[in-house]
């Protein structure tokens, strides 16, 4: 059992290794010890390394986008809690490929194989849901889904990011009402 101290510590840690490398893909154990309010000793008894820490928030962020299926799909219809869940992963995805250069090949394999399950069953809960209201076409595949969004987050977000105009054309292709 973890004492609340030391869990409200992990979470400390997380939450500014999170914002740390969303500023700076570069940011020290040092200065994310030091954002959390934690020494370097709590940080590396939780993290032994920057890749274990780099894993951990991915993985809690997959965590929480998975989440967030039930509440989008009780607040909107399937089609769009879809469009609304794929926009947050794409976010993501391109904060974790801004990660890539922190983690070894074995940890983006890792970070794969821990997280395409959980991903493919959100993706079957939400088109699940509309091919039941009729929204979505029968034959829509999860896999299908998350390769052909794939293209999403490796998209440049710069000059402009074309991710919600090819989100539209991927939807649009799900869609049974044309």
């Amino acid at each position: 059992m973890v004492r609340s101290d030391a869990r409200e510590n992990r979470a400390r840690i997380l939450a500014a290794a999170r914002e740390a490398f969303s500023e700076d893909g570069a940011a020290s154990m040092n200065q994310i010890a030091q954002r959390a309010g934690v020494g370097a000793g709590t940080l590396y008894r939780n993290f032994p390394t920057r890749e274990a820490l780099v894993l951990a928030v991915y993985q809690d962020e997959v965590a929480r986008i998975i989440a967030t299926v039930p509440v989008l799909l009780a607040r909107h219809p399937p089609l769009e809690a879809l469009r609304h869940w794929t926009t947050d992963l794409v976010e993501a995805m391109r904060k974790k490929h801004g990660l890539g250069d922190a983690l070894s090949p074995g940890a983006h394999q890792a970070i794969s194989e821990q997280t395409y399950g959980p991903v493919i069953a959100a993706i079957t809960e939400l088109l699940d849901a509309g091919k039941k209201d009729g929204s979505i076409r029968a034959d829509a595949d999860p896999g299908d889904f998350l390769q052909l969004t794939g293209a999403l987050w490796r998209a440049p977000s710069a000059p402009e990011d074309r991710a919600p105009r090819m989100l539209a054309l991927v939807l649009d292709g799900l869609s049974t009402h044309p």
